[in-house]
Parts: C-alpha cells; sequence; structure tokens
C-alpha cells in the first residue's frame, strides 16, 4: 500500500448549462497520506461535494489528475471505474440513501452483490460490519425501524463491508440530533484509529471537522491552507 492515499494535481472541474460554462473547482492540488482522518469545510456552493465525487470517481476532472492509492482514476474508463470504486471506495451520505424495502442486513449485502463472494462469504462480512457499528442485534430491522443514528450506522457498515481502501463522508452528521452526531463521529474516529481507514469527511459541523486530523477550507473554487485538528 503507497504511503500517499490521495494525490490531486491542478483540478479544475466546470460543468457546462447549454452554452454558459459554470466553473465550481479552480486549480485544487492536494495530497492526503493514507490513514488520514481529513475534512473538507466550506460554504455551500464552494466545492466541496464535487471534490469528494472526484474522488469517487464519481465524476471527472475538466483537466488535471486524480491519483487514489496507484491508480489514476481520471484517465479509466467508467466500466474501470466501476469496478475500481466498488473495491477501494465505501461512500458515506447525509441521508443515509437506504432502501426501505430491505432490512439492515440486506441494504449492507447490496455492494457484495456485485462481487463474486458466495451467500456464506457475504454473509460473514455483513454480519462483521453490522458488529462493528453497533448493530448485530439490529440486522433484520427495516429503515423505518431504526432512528437516525441507526440508520446512518447502517449507512457506514454498508460502506465498509466491502474493507474499502477509503472512505468518503459526505455531511454524515447534517440530519442528527447532537448525541446522534457525536456518536457517529465517535465511530468515524475508531474506523480510522483502529481499522486504519483513509476518511474524507465533508461537513459543515465545526464539532464533527474536530474528529479530523487535518481540516481544508475551500471556498469559490479553491482550497485555502489547511489547518491540523
Amino acid at each position: 500500500m503507497t504511503q500517499t492515499m490521495v494525490n490531486i494535481e491542478n483540478v479544475d472541474k466546470s460543468y457546462w448549462r447549454d452554452s454558459l460554462e459554470i466553473p465550481v473547482l479552480h486549480n485544487i492540488s492536494l495530497t492526503i497520506p493514507t490513514g488520514a482522518f481529513h475534512a473538507l469545510m466550506g460554504p455551500s456552493g464552494s466545492g466541496k461535494t464535487t471534490l469528494l465525487n472526484l474522488l469517487a470517481g464519481i465524476d471527472r476532472p475538466s483537466s488535471g489528475r486524480v491519483v487514489i492509492g496507484d491508480a489514476e482514476i481520471s484517465g479509466m474508463s467508467e466500466a474501470q471505474l466501476a469496478r475500481w470504486r466498488s473495491a477501494h471506495i465505501g461512500f458515506v451520505f447525509q441521508f443515509y440513501n437506504l432502501m426501505p424495502v430491505l432490512t439492515a442486513f440486506e441494504n449492507v449485502e447490496l455492494p457484495l452483490l456485485l462481487t463474486r463472494l458466495n451467500r456464506g462469504e457475504r454473509r460473514k462480512q455483513v454480519e462483521t460490519a453490522l458488529t462493528i457499528v453497533g448493530l448485530a442485534d439490529r440486522m433484520d430491522h427495516y429503515p423505518n425501524q431504526l432512528s437516525g443514528g441507526q440508520e446512518q450506522r447502517v449507512a457506514i457498515a454498508r460502506a465498509l463491508v466491502t474493507d474499502p481502501d477509503i472512505i468518503l463522508a459526505d455531511e454524515p452528521t447534517g440530519d442528527l440530533d447532537k448525541q446522534s452526531a457525536a456518536d457517529i463521529m465517535d465511530l468515524l474516529s475508531r474506523l480510522n484509529t483502529e481499522f486504519g481507514k483513509t476518511i474524507i469527511m465533508v461537513t459543515h459541523d465545526p464539532r464533527a471537522a474536530d474528529k479530523a486530523h487535518v481540516i481544508q477550507h475551500l471556498d469559490k473554487g479553491e482550497l485555502v491552507n489547511g489547518e491540523d485538528s
């Protein structure tokens, strides 16, 4: 495993609306070491989620390079990106994105259905992930039978179940009460310290950002100096 997990070089990102170019990110260069816990902060519209999507291979830069581990993902085809993402990235969303008709177990199992694991191997990994997030006794519950904090724990288990190199978290506490938010941040810190997961998190919450090793600010699509937490 390389000692540098993320290397972004001179990345620009614009979107087009008809003939109008809308710049979102400008000349972004960023290096994040393996095992880091990195927070991205900034006002709405500053490009935080766009940057996270570039790291996940969900979006592509208009120019520049995005290298994750040993892979230059900015040069991959869509099929290559899909395979790479399923093996290396776990994504946690603000609003959980759980399937309401599936149990906690089934929601966490979803990413594994794209792998070659058999049913027994999938069950073992799902149970391990739900145990890590403290929900082994809720695996047969549906999302509407869980609290918001528990739903986010299921979402984190789903992100964790493939044993990814990076967990990308987009406002993971944004829809939670203060205590649930604190519990989720303690869990993410544990995944970083005990399990060695590199975590890159977008947040508006300074209490959440305080759990990170480095806080980086985006303003109008440009990175400003980071600070140690």
